[in-house]
Parts: structure tokens; C-alpha cells; sequence
């Protein structure tokens, strides 16, 4: 994550600044003079509390000389305390009055260091620096870890396309596997032809940029195989058919599963988890030219099956094809995740702050589910209802991209997928936003991280670390 001061967001117990850092109360919502009481507010600090209206609502502050309030609402969302070091640049800081839970107190520690993330590649801010004295029993190896995954994801969607098309997504995750000894390689332009990625070259080939499919491995070669594929859409004109003004505008962010999938890949390395990891990436941009593919075009995918395309508008689901179909050649993995900004049903549905998922393993889904609560990185599990496949289908091609009526679009999309699932490999689909559409405590808008604390969480408890 980026760190605009360079310190560590923590203090520990034995540091001496640790000794000098101002007590922070957590405050509820209750009747102020009980939820005040309740968190042990000293009563001088109590009236300026009463004073200034200080009522413990979410991301609520106040700060006195010597000691400072949070508001923590009704105590259900852990990253509240973000409020503090979203609002207060400096200084040193202990809670009082911390939960008791260990999994509470390392949420409450990572919406700390989330509150202190701010995009400023492209303008200055006042760094915030403002530490915290790390409570006893917080897992801050893997608060770090979930930290540093958000702020990239976070990084690479707010990067507009004029410094994030296929070419710079390919460098990042070259970064990124560099520093955590993978394995990345990639497969650029009329090369795709050459090699038979149809679908993936279809898209990409009207842009300036070539169209890649990337490509990084990483671990042991005899260990549980885990796949991550994230849809690298670098910007999304709609294609030929071309998207209106107001919804082109956040298209930068349609590389949101690619870089969810690249923050995911990157918690896995640096937690040593026990997997053969395949990270896939098929990056383009869709773009409007005279090599642009077209409504009404067949295009036949790598598995085999060809594909009317109804609408070049519903490009991830083509791109996602072909790189689910390499990955399930040879030794295919065990378990496979997709990660795509792909429908706006999704939104219709649930909104964007829930991603809805799609698995046909009850076992996978139940562990998801559970770890989305406990992580507090909501998903809803969504049917992979057969019934609907009958709407994919095309008089003339083997499948319709996009078939025309307003049902269902964030299930038909899935189901095309599911098209292209490697045989035996159990698998689960996020149609995710990533973009936080209104601000909340360590939430700020723009892009944003969906589902991969939850995912990490799952795999960490599949297949520990050696």
C-alpha cells in the first residue's frame, strides 16, 4: 500500500513513543452520557464531548489535547477507527478501550492503515501519518499483508487508461512477481493468433496498445494448483457498440478483476501459502477502429465453441474464455477463481458494495461465505441457475456473448463462463465493482478491493503455509 509518509502505521508496545501516544476511546451510538461511561471517558473529556454534540456516530471525531474519541456507530463496521487517521495527519495514538476478540482487534488495525491511504500519483496531500500503538493480540503480519493487497488494487484502478493499458498492467504484475521470485511471461499482439487466443486477440486488437495474455506462476510445482483469472480491460469504449458519455466515464476502473486478482496473487506469494498459484490475465483495451470486432461477427474461442457476438460491449466474458481454457490444459488446477467487473445487473442486483458469486461447490461457496462475514468483505452467493442457459444460445454459433432481453444478465454472464471451466476443477466467479461509489471510515471513493480478504482467507485455511 502506498505509504505517503514512508512510517510504519503501527508502534509496538515496547517502543518508547509508545509511552507518549495519546489514549483514544472507541465511542457507540447509544445515549451519549452511557455510550460515554461505557468506553471509560474521563469526564473532563466527556463535557467537551457533550459540548461539541459528540454523539458516537460512525466516523464520527474529536479531538481534545490529550486524549481523542472515535465514533463506532453501532459497533458492527471494524474499520471505523479509520476516521482518526483519515482526519488527523500526525501523532501517536493507543486505544483504551480495544475489543477483546483477536479477529476485531486486526480488523480494527486494518481499517487503521486503510484510513491512511490517499491516491496522490497525479496531485499532493498532507501525508497522514498518524500511528497507532498496536494492541496486544493483533496479527499485524497479516493486517500488513491485507493492507498492502488493498492499496494495490486500490492503486491500479484509480490509475487512469492514459497511464494503465495493457502494456503498464503487464509491467505491474511483472513488478509484483519480481519481488516475490514468480515466474511472468506474456503473450503479446498477433502472437495470440499464432497461438490461438482468438477471443482475447478480437477485443484487444483496434487499441494502439497490443493486447496481451499474462501470465505468472509461482511456487511449488507438486503442491494443490490454484488459478486466478482477472479481466484486464484497461478501458472500455463499449466497442462498436459504442457506450454512452455517462457510462464510459469510470471505464478505467473494467480492469477492477485484474487488479483484484493481481492484489490476491500478491497476499498469497507473501504469505508462503501452500499452492502451485497461476495468475492469468488477459489485458486489452476495447477500443473503436477500423480493426474493431463487430455485432454480428462469429468468432470462434480457443476450447472451440464459437460465439455470436450480440453485443461488443460484453467483451470480458470473451477475453475471460480463452484464458480459463489454457489454464485448464496439461495439469489443470484443482480450484479456479474469476475475478471481472463484468455486468451491470451485478449493480442492479446488489448494489456495489456486494458482489454477488457463482459456484456450483457447495463446500467452496460455505467457506466463502463464511470467511466474507468473518472478514468483513462482503459477497452474496448467487444461483448458477442451468435452467437460463437456453438464453446463451444462437441460431447460427455455438453461444451469444450477449443475448438480448433484460434478465439475468449477471447469471447468463457466469454461465458463459462456466462454459469454459477446466474439467475437474472446482471453481467460483465474482462479478465484482471495484469502485467504492460513497465514502465510508478507511473506504475512500474510487477504486477498491472486493472479495480477495475473503478469498486469501479460504486458501490461507486450505493450504497453510509449510
Amino acid at each position: 500500500m502506498r505509504a505517503s509518509d514512508g512510517l510504519d502505521p503501527f508502534i509496538s508496545f515496547d517502543d518508547p513513543a509508545a509511552a507518549r501516544a495519546t489514549p483514544l476511546y472507541l465511542v457507540g451510538d447509544d445515549d451519549p452520557d452511557t455510550a460515554l461511561a461505557a468506553a471509560g471517558v474521563p469526564e473532563q473529556l466527556a463535557r467537551l464531548a457533550r459540548a461539541n454534540g459528540f454523539k458516537g456516530e460512525l466516523g464520527s471525531t474529536l479531538a481534545g489535547e490529550n486524549a481523542a474519541l472515535v465514533g463506532v456507530g453501532g459497533g458492527d463496521d471494524p474499520f471505523a477507527v479509520a476516521a482518526l487517521p483519515e482526519k488527523i495527519a500526525e501523532g501517536s495514538f493507543r486505544i483504551v478501550n480495544p475489543p477483546e476478540d483477536a479477529a476485531a482487534l486486526s480488523s480494527l488495525c486494518l481499517g487503521w492503515a486503510l484510513g491512511r491511504y490517499q491516491f496522490t500519483r497525479y496531485r499532493a496531500r498532507p501525508a497522514r501519518g498518524a500511528r497507532l500503538v498496536a494492541p496486544a493480540g493483533a496479527e499485524l503480519g497479516a493486517v500488513r499483508r491485507a493492507a498492502g493487497a488493498v492499496g494495490l488494487a486500490r492503486e491500479l484502478v484509480n490509475t487512469p487508461a492514459s497511464d494503465m493499458l495493457p502494456d503498464a498492467l503487464d509491467n505491474s504484475v511483472r513488478a509484483i512477481g519480481e519481488a516475490a521470485g514468480a515466474k511472468v511471461e506474456a503473450i503479446v499482439g498477433d502472437d495470440l493468433l499464432a497461438r490461438n487466443f482468438p477471443l482475447i486477440h478480437a477485443v484487444g486488437r483496434a487499441s494502439a496498445v497490443a493486447p496481451r495474455l499474462i501470465d505468472l506462476t509461482w511456487g511449488e510445482a507438486s503442491a494443490p494448483k490454484l488459478t486466478i483469472v482477472g479481466k484486464g480491460v484497461c478501458f472500455d469504449s463499449g466497442g462498436l457498440n459504442l457506450k454512452p458519455s455517462g457510462g464510459m466515464a469510470l471505464m478505467k476502473k473494467d480492469m477492477g478483476g485484474a487488479a483484484n486478482a493481481l492484489a490476491l496473487a500478491q497476499m498469497i506469494m507473501e504469505a508462503r501459502l501452500n499452492v502451485r498459484l497461476r495468475l492469468l490475465i488477459p489485458a486489452v483495451e476495447n477500443a473503436v477502429s477500423g480493426a474493431s470486432f463487430r455485432p454480428g461477427d462469429i468468432l470462434k474461442s480457443r476450447k472451440g465453441l464459437t460465439v455470436e457476438i450480440g453485443n461488443t460491449d460484453a467483451e470480458g466474458r470473451l477475453v475471460l474464455a480463452d484464458a480459463m481454457s489454457y489454464a485448464g490444459e496439461e495439469d489443470g488446477p484443482q480450484t479456479m477463481v474469476t475475478l471481472a467487473t463484468l455486468t451491470g445487473a451485478a449493480r442492479v442486483a446488489l448494489g456495489p458494495e456486494v458482489p454477488p458469486f457463482y459456484s456450483d461447490d457447495e463446500s467452496l461457496s460455505a467457506r466463502i461465505a463464511a470467511a466474507a462475514k468473518a472478514a468483513f468483505d462482503p459477497v452474496w452467493r448467487m444461483p448458477l441457475w442451468g435452467g437460463y442457459d437456453r438464453m446463451l444460445s444462437s441460431p447460427i454459433a455455438d453461444l451469444n456473448n450477449a443475448p438480448s432481453g433484460p434478465f439475468a444478465g449477471s447469471i447468463l454472464a457466469a454461465l458463459f463462463l462456466r462454459r469454459f471451466v477446466p474439467d475437474e476443477a472446482t471453481w467460483a466467479h465474482f462479478d465484482i465493482y471495484g469502485w467504492r461509489a460513497a465514502a465510508a471510515p478507511g473506504r475512500p471513493v474510487g477504486g477498491e478491493a472486493q472479495g480477495i480478504r475473503a478469498l486469501f482467507d479460504v486458501f490461507e485455511d486450505m493450504h497453510p503455509p509449510r
